[in-house]
């Protein structure tokens, strides 16, 4: 065979393979069609309009070049005006007689709120409830016999599924994206109380309050939120778990609000290096750093250090988690948290309280620096301490501390600070820098301490290896 036939020959292989490996890829993609028509009927568009007040100058239109406006700019009482402001959402029905979950945030005061759906009929929809901390919303719509969207279950969502949102970005009604989970049980830097799901489907304004489907055509999610740094997707995406948004759903169906429990404690997310340091063997759990003085978790004998690992027997492995648990409970209703105290489990019932909106942060005190008078020194770790006046304590809120006036080695390796107050040594609160120093001593060479440190005003665990300060 001639070079130029096998030129050919090889040409023609190549085209057959290239033309095969699409047709191939497309075979393993999934295909969300049967899901738009079937489920997609159950997805609403919501717009809405409220009234603004806005404070104007008070002076009267076209002054500009008149020759009192100086006069008028300074003496006209300002004056109150009010315009029309619209927005868009989305939202899907989850009962045949009219009942619409959305986003709070969609019709937050809104004075008219449409509901728009696929056949082209709109209704004029009353707020049964709204809930800011879950931004959940239920409306209610006068039709019978309409389209239900089918619910899943948001604690069978795997990381890496293929999910597909319906909605209308920038008011494209019925439009459709798709993509995968990335990521569970995400905690924002905010006041909301839900652990999200993240996702990488194309989410924009006007998506909020759509529904998540999963391959099943079930609603897992609400899309509520997008992390943007430029007010459009940017390949992060957020819905809060179809589980959260239907309780917060069917308690403000029941009351028009929500009831949520506290325990009253700040708990710290367990590092590899803190676990090890508890005696424990993986880093699993809520790690109790500091109680509110009045509050259920310290009338129940709860302290410092502690580590809470389940929730009437339901495993928490972070601090979300136990948020989680402990806010769906009922106020008033025993709970049987199982902790870990010094070394062994224990476990201690609880009365959880319900959740004021006062109760969501725990004020934080100030404290002044004193003087460099009575420094120590624990050279072995690289600090210089010096103790807390009376007023000083009083003025932090403790009873006995440590302010850190130099931090070198294994305690500056460990992230502790000048102006850091050692607090508490494992579980045991500090009454002494001997006690201090008894409890690094008995620390082997490479071997880690939790040292409770306040900053700021805030308590939090800090694993510290105990070795050469150099």
């Amino acid at each position: 065979m001639s070079i130029k036939k096998l030129i050919v020959s090889a040409m023609l292989a190549a085209s057959v393979l290239t033309a095969a490996v699409p047709v191939a890829m497309a075979a393993d993609l999934p295909d969300f069609s049967a899901i738009v028509e079937t489920e997609g009927k159950a997805v609403v568009n919501i717009s809405t309009t409220s009234t603004v007040k806005e404070v104007s100058s008070g002076l009267p239109e076209g002054m500009e070049g008149d020759p009192f406006f100086e006069f008028f700019r300074r003496f006209a009482p300002p004056r109150m005006q009010e315009r029309q402001e619209s927005s868009l959402g989305s939202g899907f029905i989850i009962s045949a007689d009219g009942y619409v979950l959305t986003n709070a945030h969609v019709v937050a005061r809104a004075d008219k709120i449409t509901v728009k759906l696929t056949d082209k009929r709109e209704f004029q929809a009353k707020v049964i409830g709204s809930d800011a901390r879950s931004d959940v919303a239920l409306l209610k719509i006068e039709a019978a016999n309409l389209p239900v969207a089918r619910l899943g279950n948001a604690k069978d969502v795997k990381v890496g599924q293929w999910v597909l949102a319906i909605g209308s970005p920038f008011g494209f009604e019925n439009t459709a994206t798709s993509g995968i989970v990335s990521g569970k049980n995400r905690m924002l830097p905010d006041e909301s109380a839900v652990q999200f799901i993240q996702t990488d489907a194309a989410v924009n304004p006007g998506n909020s309050g759509g529904p998540l489907f999963n391959m099943k055509g079930e609603v897992i999610g609400v899309n509520s939120q997008i992390y943007s740094r430029s007010g459009g997707f940017m390949g992060i995406s957020f819905a809060i778990p179809i589980d959260t948004a239907m309780n917060v759903a069917d308690q403000l169906k029941a009351k028009g609000k929500v009831t949520r429990s506290r325990i009253g404690v700040v708990i710290q997310e367990l590092s590899k290096e803190l676990a090890a340091s508890f005696g424990l063997a993986k880093p699993s759990g809520a790690l109790i750093n500091a109680l509110d003085p009045k509050g259920p978790a310290q009338k129940a004998g709860l302290k410092a250090g502690d580590i809470i690992l389940k929730v009437n027997g339901q495993e928490v492995n972070s601090g979300g988690d136990l948020q989680r648990l402990i806010s769906d409970m009922p106020p008033g209703k025993p709970l049987a948290l199982d902790i870990w105290r010094n070394r062994a489990p224990a476990t201690v019932r609880v009365v959880p309280e319900e959740l004021k909106e006062e109760d969501s942060r725990i004020a934080q005190r100030e404290y002044r620096k004193p003087g460099a008078q009575g420094e120590q020194s624990l050279a072995q770790i690289g600090l210089r301490l010096q103790e807390l006046t009376p007023m000083q304590l009083k003025q932090a809120g403790i009873d006995y501390g440590l302010l850190v006036r130099a931090a070198n080695g294994a305690a500056m390796r460990a992230g502790i600070q000048p102006g850091d107050v050692i607090v508490g040594v494992g579980s045991e609160p500090l009454q002494s820098f001997a006690q201090l120093k008894k409890a690094l001593e008995q620390v082997k060479k490479g071997g880690t301490v939790a040292l409770q440190v306040m900053r700021q005003g805030q308590v939090q665990f800090v694993p510290l290896t105990v070795g050469d300060a150099q």
